[in-house]
């Protein structure tokens, strides 16, 4: 098939870029125009066109598009030109498994890598300049640059394909479908009605604490709120309160810093502090200060009033392969049960379909392990949430007791990767799910003794794990998992042909440690040293869980690319399948995709994999 590979040039300014907003708001907005695009078709000359309707009168029959973030350059090839080729190609994602943490996956950094040229600047010059407010000798410029760029495009692809595995290239072209072929509708007021109630609840804390303030009587909201919002203020509020004020070490800086947020189990827990005043600061607090769903609220509401909800996700955005949100509409982390699921909506006539690869790491886990029974447990479908829990209690756990079966479900989700005692501990009491349990040290560090004696090879794979980076830092090569995965020094080589990378993996005094962005790895490339704080630790139960969840993310990625065989798949979440249906094919669609999901993968039979579906207009009925 034909590969047609572009790149558009648009107009931008101080303050309408892409570095200011999203990249549905600047598509989307009136005041786009494209200034120009290059058009190579194989490997033809690259031509400059500044009109839109003559550049793609001589596109092939059928082809494929090629572009460098092709989420941008594609959706204006499909949202403006009304054009939609058989494929997708990016450049930029199929760096992704490769140079994320080394060189970055801008064009520039992957050009200078490979050798294929310098990447102009002359788009600097561009700034604040419409199509007729060029010259002739600027224009010409300007075409020269984008032509540079297409050509350094082509030739980048023609290196990451070399060996890049197809069904990858599958899963990307199905993630920019989501973005570039937008389908899911916004409920508009049913968004603006939780702003409402979110703002309502805010202004109801602030009214509260006015008059309540410590030490003082009858200050502005505003006034408060600078004190909620401030780290040093409300430090000095909750001292003056008797409350010595919860510190951590940060993860980004090294330092030491105020634990005032909701994920610090000591800050959260003064909400059960004796002290009224105390329990308001700090509920005030959690709730002043936390934007997050406020601004999503916000940032849904503008998409909604521009037309369907384009939906972002990165290819290979974590380390492991798995999707990262993007364009600050994160669908990765919704609340559950919450009003911005339920925002999410079917076309007219049409219902989403829910699909969740249910239990698919702790059925990794056990699977490439060898844990037999568990694995068996997992083929005979019983519940091993309520089997754990039973043996944690010494008596029969059923699904009817929750608050037992959530910590026996914390241990089989949660245990298999190495999990200590106190953060077992602190998991239980931060809770999922509007459930928590509070236990004390000695129990927790029964429980989890409990679950290695009992899963004692998912234990012994973990010092696989660190044996495998021992030979990683020799050179050496092998295999883990019945074989499953390979592994030399370049990373462990996964089913699908792409790796875990770590690197610059070398073993200290402190065990060992790699180098986890790109950042600090060009700080390396230009100084030659790092400080202790750049280093990221790496050891055998983290290198498991790296492993099973690069592993259940190849096993959802490919049930995704079956079921887009037959059903339009609108987007992906962790270890869920959205799909689009006419309302009358629910039925049969549903069992269809729940015998796709229950299906093992070629590359390990015999791997106990399950499906649960639900279906709803919205996403938070089919969830």
């Amino acid at each position: 098939m034909d590969i047609v590979t572009i790149d558009f040039e648009t107009y931008y300014d101080r303050e309408y870029s892409l570095s200011k907003m999203t990249t549905e708001a600047y598509l989307r907005d009136k005041r786009f125009e494209v200034i120009g695009v290059a058009i190579k078709i194989n490997d033809g000359k690259t031509c400059w066109y500044e009109n839109m309707d003559e550049a793609f009168n001589d596109l092939p029959t059928s082809y494929c598009v090629l572009a460098h973030n092709t989420i941008f350059d594609g959706s204006i090839f499909r949202w403006k030109c009304s054009k939609e080729p058989k494929f997708w190609f990016d450049t930029m994602s199929m760096a992704r498994p490769k140079h994320n943490l080394t060189t970055g996956c801008s064009l520039s950094a992957l050009a200078k890598h490979y050798k294929l040229g310098a990447k102009g600047t002359e788009v600097l010059n561009a700034l604040g300049k419409h199509k007729a407010d060029f010259t002739p000798q600027e224009l010409d410029m300007y075409s020269k640059y984008c032509i540079n760029d297409v050509e350094l495009t082509y030739k980048l692809f023609k290196k990451l394909s070399k060996g890049f595995p197809l069904s990858e290239l599958m899963v990307i072209d199905q993630t920019l479908r989501m973005f570039i072929n937008p389908t899911v509708e916004l409920n508009k007021e049913l968004l603006a009605n939780h702003l409402s109630s979110i703002k309502h609840n805010k202004q109801q804390l602030l009214d509260t604490l006015s008059t309540k303030y410590p030490g003082k009587k009858g200050l502005s909201n505003e006034q408060v709120k600078k004190a909620l919002m401030s780290n040093q203020i409300f430090a000095k509020l909750l001292i003056k309160l008797g409350v010595t004020p919860p510190l951590k070490i940060s993860a980004t800086t090294g330092k030491e810093t105020y634990a005032f947020a909701k994920t610090d189990k000591e800050f959260v827990s003064l909400q059960q502090h004796p002290n009224p005043i105390i329990q308001q600061l700090v509920s005030a607090r959690l709730g002043v200060k936390s934007t997050i769903e406020e601004t999503r609220t916000e940032n849904l509401i503008e998409v909604a009033n521009r037309g369907t909800l384009p939906i972002m996700l990165n290819y290979y955005g974590a380390h492991t392969g798995r999707f990262s949100g993007g364009d600050k509409l994160n669908l990765q982390n919704l609340p559950r049960n919450g009003a911005l699921r339920k925002s999410l909506v079917a076309p007219k006539d049409k219902v989403l379909i829910a699909c969740d690869s249910s239990q698919i790491e702790a059925r990794m886990v056990a699977y490439i392990s060898g844990q037999e029974d568990l694995v068996q447990a997992f083929r005979e479908g019983r519940d091993v949430y309520s089997e754990f829990a039973s043996e944690i209690y010494d008596r029969n756990i059923t699904k009817e007791d929750k608050l037992e079966r959530f910590v026996g479900k914390t241990c089989i989700l949660g245990l298999g990767y190495g999990m200590g005692a106190e953060k077992f501990k602190n998991t239980l009491a931060m809770g999922q799910g509007g459930m928590s349990v509070d236990i004390d040290l000695n129990e927790a560090k029964r429980i989890v003794n409990l679950y290695r004696q009992k899963n004692h090879n998912i234990v012994s794979f973990w010092g696989t794990c660190n044996h495998v980076l021992e030979t990683m830092v020799y050179e050496g090569i092998g295999s883990i998992g019945n074989g499953i995965c390979k592994y030399d020094s370049e990373g462990i080589i996964l089913p699908n042909g792409l790796r875990i990378r770590y690197p610059e993996l070398r073993r200290t005094s402190e065990g060992f440690k790699y180098i986890s962005n790109a950042r600090t790895y060009r700080k390396l490339m230009t100084t030659g040293s790092l400080e202790d704080k750049d280093w990221t630790k790496i050891y055998g139960g983290k290198v498991t869980e790296n492993v099973v969840q690069a592993l259940a993310r190849i096993v959802v990625s490919e049930q995704m690319i079956e079921i887009g065989k037959y059903y339009q798949v609108l987007f992906q979440v962790h270890d869920e399948i959205i799909v689009c249906q006419m309302q009358k094919n629910k039925s049969d669609t549903q069992q269809h995709i729940e015998t796709i999901m229950s299906t093992s993968p070629r590359w390990a039979q015999g791997l106990p994999v399950a499906c649960e579906s639900g279906v709803g207009f919205n996403y938070g009925e089919a969830k």
